[in-house]
Protein backbone atom coordinates (compact mmCIF):
# COMPACT_ATOMS: atom_id res chain seq x y z
CA UNK A 1 0.00 0.00 0.00
CA UNK A 2 1.12 3.17 -0.82
CA UNK A 3 2.01 5.28 2.10
CA UNK A 4 0.27 8.69 1.82
CA UNK A 5 1.73 11.95 1.01
CA UNK A 6 1.35 15.35 3.68
CA UNK A 7 -0.28 18.74 2.48
CA UNK A 8 -1.15 21.73 3.64
CA UNK A 9 -4.38 22.70 4.69
CA UNK A 10 -4.93 26.86 5.11
CA UNK A 11 -7.82 27.72 7.53
CA UNK A 12 -8.37 31.45 7.18
CA UNK A 13 -10.89 33.00 10.15
CA UNK A 14 -12.22 36.30 8.26
CA UNK A 15 -13.83 37.31 11.50
CA UNK A 16 -11.13 36.13 13.95
CA UNK A 17 -13.71 33.98 16.25
CA UNK A 18 -12.91 30.01 15.98
CA UNK A 19 -16.30 29.22 15.63
CA UNK A 20 -17.16 31.89 12.83
CA UNK A 21 -16.89 31.71 9.16
CA UNK A 22 -13.85 29.54 8.06
CA UNK A 23 -12.05 29.55 4.62
CA UNK A 24 -10.45 26.86 3.45
CA UNK A 25 -7.80 26.08 1.30
CA UNK A 26 -5.54 23.65 -0.14
CA UNK A 27 -2.30 23.67 -1.39
CA UNK A 28 -2.01 23.42 -4.91
CA UNK A 29 -5.55 23.79 -5.07
CA UNK A 30 -8.16 25.66 -7.06
CA UNK A 31 -10.90 25.01 -4.83
CA UNK A 32 -11.87 27.11 -1.79
CA UNK A 33 -14.46 25.77 1.17
CA UNK A 34 -16.60 28.58 3.20
CA UNK A 35 -17.39 26.43 6.67
CA UNK A 36 -19.78 28.14 8.93
CA UNK A 37 -22.96 27.51 11.44
CA UNK A 38 -26.61 28.27 10.31
CA UNK A 39 -26.91 31.13 12.77
CA UNK A 40 -24.26 33.00 10.72
CA UNK A 41 -25.99 32.66 7.15
CA UNK A 42 -27.96 35.98 7.15
CA UNK A 43 -24.36 37.79 7.93
CA UNK A 44 -22.34 36.21 4.69
CA UNK A 45 -25.38 34.98 2.40
CA UNK A 46 -24.79 38.23 0.37
CA UNK A 47 -21.32 37.90 -0.12
CA UNK A 48 -20.06 37.74 -3.71
CA UNK A 49 -17.71 34.35 -3.07
CA UNK A 50 -20.43 32.80 -2.90
CA UNK A 51 -22.45 33.75 -6.01
CA UNK A 52 -21.15 31.09 -8.11
CA UNK A 53 -21.84 27.47 -9.11
CA UNK A 54 -20.51 25.09 -6.05
CA UNK A 55 -21.23 21.82 -4.11
CA UNK A 56 -22.44 21.88 -0.41
CA UNK A 57 -22.89 19.61 2.55
CA UNK A 58 -25.56 20.86 5.14
CA UNK A 59 -25.24 18.97 8.34
CA UNK A 60 -25.88 18.43 12.46
CA UNK A 61 -23.56 16.66 14.33
CA UNK A 62 -24.93 13.20 15.61
CA UNK A 63 -26.55 13.36 19.37
CA UNK A 64 -25.42 10.11 21.87
CA UNK A 65 -25.86 7.19 20.24
CA UNK A 66 -26.81 8.71 16.29
CA UNK A 67 -25.37 9.17 13.66
CA UNK A 68 -24.92 12.95 12.10
CA UNK A 69 -27.67 14.20 9.94
CA UNK A 70 -26.84 15.23 6.52
CA UNK A 71 -27.85 16.79 2.96
CA UNK A 72 -25.32 16.57 -0.03
CA UNK A 73 -26.79 19.66 -3.09
CA UNK A 74 -25.09 21.38 -5.92
CA UNK A 75 -25.92 24.68 -7.22
CA UNK A 76 -25.49 27.33 -9.56
CA UNK A 77 -25.42 29.80 -7.26
CA UNK A 78 -24.88 28.61 -3.81
CA UNK A 79 -25.65 31.55 -2.04
CA UNK A 80 -29.28 31.43 -3.40
CA UNK A 81 -29.71 27.69 -2.71
CA UNK A 82 -28.16 27.77 0.73
CA UNK A 83 -30.79 30.39 1.60
CA UNK A 84 -33.46 28.14 0.11
CA UNK A 85 -32.31 25.61 2.60
CA UNK A 86 -32.39 27.71 5.89
CA UNK A 87 -36.00 28.84 4.97
CA UNK A 88 -37.05 25.01 4.52
CA UNK A 89 -34.79 22.34 6.12
CA UNK A 90 -34.40 22.66 9.89
CA UNK A 91 -32.20 19.86 10.90
CA UNK A 92 -28.76 21.24 10.04
CA UNK A 93 -26.70 23.53 11.95
CA UNK A 94 -23.50 23.79 10.15
CA UNK A 95 -22.38 24.34 6.22
CA UNK A 96 -19.66 23.86 4.12
CA UNK A 97 -19.74 25.56 0.61
CA UNK A 98 -17.40 24.74 -1.89
CA UNK A 99 -16.41 26.35 -5.13
CA UNK A 100 -13.15 27.39 -7.74
CA UNK A 101 -11.76 29.90 -7.22
CA UNK A 102 -10.57 30.68 -10.87
CA UNK A 103 -14.29 29.75 -11.33
CA UNK A 104 -13.60 26.93 -13.97
CA UNK A 105 -15.95 24.39 -11.51
CA UNK A 106 -19.36 24.28 -13.65
CA UNK A 107 -22.64 23.01 -13.19
CA UNK A 108 -22.07 19.67 -14.92
CA UNK A 109 -18.91 19.54 -12.52
CA UNK A 110 -21.31 20.61 -9.36
CA UNK A 111 -23.29 17.63 -10.37
CA UNK A 112 -20.65 15.02 -10.69
CA UNK A 113 -19.42 15.90 -7.53
CA UNK A 114 -23.35 15.89 -5.50
CA UNK A 115 -23.58 12.44 -6.97
CA UNK A 116 -19.87 11.00 -5.92
CA UNK A 117 -20.70 12.52 -2.33
CA UNK A 118 -24.28 11.04 -1.76
CA UNK A 119 -22.80 7.72 -3.23
CA UNK A 120 -19.58 7.57 -0.90
CA UNK A 121 -21.59 8.85 1.99
CA UNK A 122 -24.15 5.44 1.36
CA UNK A 123 -20.75 3.83 1.49
CA UNK A 124 -19.39 4.61 4.49
CA UNK A 125 -22.56 4.74 6.35
CA UNK A 126 -21.17 7.15 8.84
CA UNK A 127 -24.41 9.49 8.51
CA UNK A 128 -28.20 9.68 8.26
CA UNK A 129 -28.92 11.14 4.44
CA UNK A 130 -31.91 13.17 4.31
CA UNK A 131 -31.49 13.49 0.48
CA UNK A 132 -34.94 12.84 -0.36
CA UNK A 133 -33.87 11.66 -4.44
CA UNK A 134 -30.46 9.76 -5.32
CA UNK A 135 -28.56 12.29 -7.73
CA UNK A 136 -27.96 10.87 -11.17
CA UNK A 137 -24.07 11.08 -11.89
CA UNK A 138 -23.96 13.26 -15.12
CA UNK A 139 -22.25 12.03 -18.70
CA UNK A 140 -18.80 13.91 -18.61
CA UNK A 141 -16.18 14.23 -21.21
CA UNK A 142 -12.99 11.92 -20.32
CA UNK A 143 -11.04 15.04 -19.34
CA UNK A 144 -13.94 16.52 -17.47
CA UNK A 145 -14.39 13.32 -15.58
CA UNK A 146 -10.51 13.60 -14.86
CA UNK A 147 -11.03 17.46 -13.35
CA UNK A 148 -13.69 16.30 -11.10
CA UNK A 149 -12.21 13.65 -9.82
CA UNK A 150 -9.16 15.25 -8.93
CA UNK A 151 -11.47 18.66 -7.78
CA UNK A 152 -13.00 15.32 -5.62
CA UNK A 153 -9.81 13.57 -4.04
CA UNK A 154 -8.92 16.90 -2.58
CA UNK A 155 -11.95 18.01 -1.23
CA UNK A 156 -12.18 14.59 0.41
CA UNK A 157 -8.72 15.45 2.36
CA UNK A 158 -10.34 19.17 3.39
CA UNK A 159 -13.43 17.73 4.49
CA UNK A 160 -12.14 15.78 7.69
CA UNK A 161 -9.76 18.69 9.27
CA UNK A 162 -13.05 21.00 10.04
CA UNK A 163 -14.66 17.52 11.23
CA UNK A 164 -17.16 16.18 8.24
CA UNK A 165 -15.27 12.99 8.05
CA UNK A 166 -18.56 10.87 6.88
CA UNK A 167 -17.75 9.66 3.49
CA UNK A 168 -14.67 8.42 4.23
CA UNK A 169 -14.16 4.72 4.97
CA UNK A 170 -11.73 3.78 7.23
CA UNK A 171 -7.74 3.10 5.72
CA UNK A 172 -5.10 1.56 7.60
CA UNK A 173 -2.59 4.07 7.92
CA UNK A 174 0.93 2.85 6.84
CA UNK A 175 2.65 1.30 10.03
CA UNK A 176 -0.17 -0.06 11.99
CA UNK A 177 0.67 -3.49 12.25
CA UNK A 178 -1.53 -4.35 15.91
CA UNK A 179 -4.47 -5.91 15.75
CA UNK A 180 -7.36 -6.72 18.99
CA UNK A 181 -9.38 -9.09 19.50
CA UNK A 182 -12.93 -9.85 21.53
CA UNK A 183 -13.48 -13.14 22.43
CA UNK A 184 -16.47 -13.30 24.66
CA UNK A 185 -20.06 -14.35 24.64
CA UNK A 186 -19.53 -16.81 22.03
CA UNK A 187 -18.55 -14.17 19.40
CA UNK A 188 -14.95 -13.30 17.96
CA UNK A 189 -14.13 -9.72 16.30
CA UNK A 190 -10.98 -7.87 15.48
CA UNK A 191 -9.88 -4.20 15.54
CA UNK A 192 -7.16 -1.53 15.27
CA UNK A 193 -6.74 1.88 16.44
CA UNK A 194 -6.70 4.28 13.72
CA UNK A 195 -6.95 8.30 13.22
CA UNK A 196 -10.46 7.87 12.80
CA UNK A 197 -11.02 5.84 16.04
CA UNK A 198 -11.35 2.46 16.75
CA UNK A 199 -11.83 0.26 13.45
CA UNK A 200 -13.52 -3.43 13.77
CA UNK A 201 -13.01 -5.12 11.15
CA UNK A 202 -15.14 -6.98 8.67
CA UNK A 203 -16.11 -10.55 9.22
CA UNK A 204 -16.15 -9.60 13.13
CA UNK A 205 -19.20 -11.13 15.28
CA UNK A 206 -21.50 -8.92 17.62
CA UNK A 207 -24.13 -10.78 19.72
CA UNK A 208 -27.49 -10.26 18.70
CA UNK A 209 -29.20 -10.30 22.67
CA UNK A 210 -28.43 -7.19 24.90
CA UNK A 211 -28.17 -6.98 28.50
CA UNK A 212 -31.40 -4.81 30.07
CA UNK A 213 -28.70 -2.51 31.49
CA UNK A 214 -27.47 -1.50 28.13
CA UNK A 215 -27.40 2.34 27.98
CA UNK A 216 -29.95 3.73 25.25
CA UNK A 217 -27.27 5.57 23.31
CA UNK A 218 -25.18 2.08 22.80
CA UNK A 219 -28.94 0.64 21.68
CA UNK A 220 -29.77 2.94 19.90
CA UNK A 221 -26.53 2.59 17.97
CA UNK A 222 -27.26 -1.03 17.61
CA UNK A 223 -30.30 -0.80 16.02
CA UNK A 224 -29.14 1.92 13.32
CA UNK A 225 -26.31 -0.25 12.21
CA UNK A 226 -28.32 -3.08 11.62
CA UNK A 227 -30.96 -0.85 9.37
CA UNK A 228 -28.11 0.34 7.92
CA UNK A 229 -26.50 -3.37 7.38
CA UNK A 230 -23.19 -3.03 9.00
CA UNK A 231 -24.52 -5.53 11.39
CA UNK A 232 -25.68 -8.61 9.49
CA UNK A 233 -28.18 -11.01 10.31
CA UNK A 234 -25.71 -14.66 10.39
CA UNK A 235 -27.84 -16.73 12.27
CA UNK A 236 -26.86 -17.08 16.02
CA UNK A 237 -25.36 -13.63 15.59
CA UNK A 238 -24.49 -10.69 13.68
CA UNK A 239 -21.71 -9.88 11.04
CA UNK A 240 -19.94 -6.86 10.89
CA UNK A 241 -20.21 -6.70 7.07
CA UNK A 242 -17.75 -4.16 6.29
CA UNK A 243 -14.59 -1.98 8.47
CA UNK A 244 -15.96 0.37 10.62
CA UNK A 245 -14.95 3.24 12.71
CA UNK A 246 -16.07 3.94 16.38
CA UNK A 247 -15.22 6.68 18.74
CA UNK A 248 -13.65 4.77 21.26
CA UNK A 249 -12.57 0.64 21.81
CA UNK A 250 -15.16 0.93 25.12
CA UNK A 251 -18.43 2.12 22.25
CA UNK A 252 -16.93 -0.65 19.91
CA UNK A 253 -17.01 -3.59 22.21
CA UNK A 254 -19.91 -2.45 24.06
CA UNK A 255 -21.89 -2.64 20.66
CA UNK A 256 -20.58 -5.65 19.73
CA UNK A 257 -21.30 -7.54 23.36
CA UNK A 258 -24.27 -5.73 24.15
CA UNK A 259 -23.64 -4.81 27.21
CA UNK A 260 -21.26 -1.92 29.00
CA UNK A 261 -17.61 -2.97 28.57
CA UNK A 262 -14.36 -1.26 29.08
CA UNK A 263 -12.67 -1.31 25.41
CA UNK A 264 -9.19 -1.00 26.86
CA UNK A 265 -9.38 -4.06 29.03
CA UNK A 266 -11.63 -6.30 26.27
CA UNK A 267 -9.62 -6.01 23.32
CA UNK A 268 -6.19 -7.79 24.01
CA UNK A 269 -3.42 -8.39 21.65
CA UNK A 270 -2.23 -11.76 20.22
CA UNK A 271 -0.08 -12.38 23.73
CA UNK A 272 -3.04 -11.77 25.73
CA UNK A 273 -1.93 -7.98 26.79
CA UNK A 274 -4.73 -5.59 27.06
CA UNK A 275 -5.49 -2.39 24.90
CA UNK A 276 -4.69 -0.74 28.58
CA UNK A 277 -1.58 -2.51 29.18
CA UNK A 278 -0.13 -1.62 26.15
CA UNK A 279 -0.90 2.26 25.85
CA UNK A 280 0.59 2.36 29.83
CA UNK A 281 3.96 0.85 28.10
CA UNK A 282 3.96 3.02 25.33
CA UNK A 283 3.41 6.05 27.69
CA UNK A 284 5.79 5.14 30.18
CA UNK A 285 8.65 4.34 27.05
CA UNK A 286 7.72 8.20 25.70
CA UNK A 287 8.34 9.59 29.45
CA UNK A 288 11.48 7.70 29.71
CA UNK A 289 12.76 9.46 26.26
CA UNK A 290 11.52 12.05 26.65
CA UNK A 291 13.53 12.30 30.29
CA UNK A 292 16.80 11.41 28.58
Amino acid sequence: MTEPLGFSVRIFVPSGEPEGLRVVEKSNWTGQGFVFPRSLFSTIRDKEVLNHTGVYVLWEPGELGQLPLAYVGEADVLSRRLEHHAKNKDFWTHVIAFLSKDHSLNKAHAKYLEARLVDLADQAKRCELTNGNVPRTPSLSPADRVDAELYLADMLLCLPVVGVNFFDKPRREAGTSRDFSLNAKGILARGYEAASGFVVRADSQAVKEQVASISSSISDLRNILCRKKILEDAGANYRVVQDYPFSSPSKAASVLLGAPMNGLTAWKDADGRTLKEIRDVEVGSAGESVAE
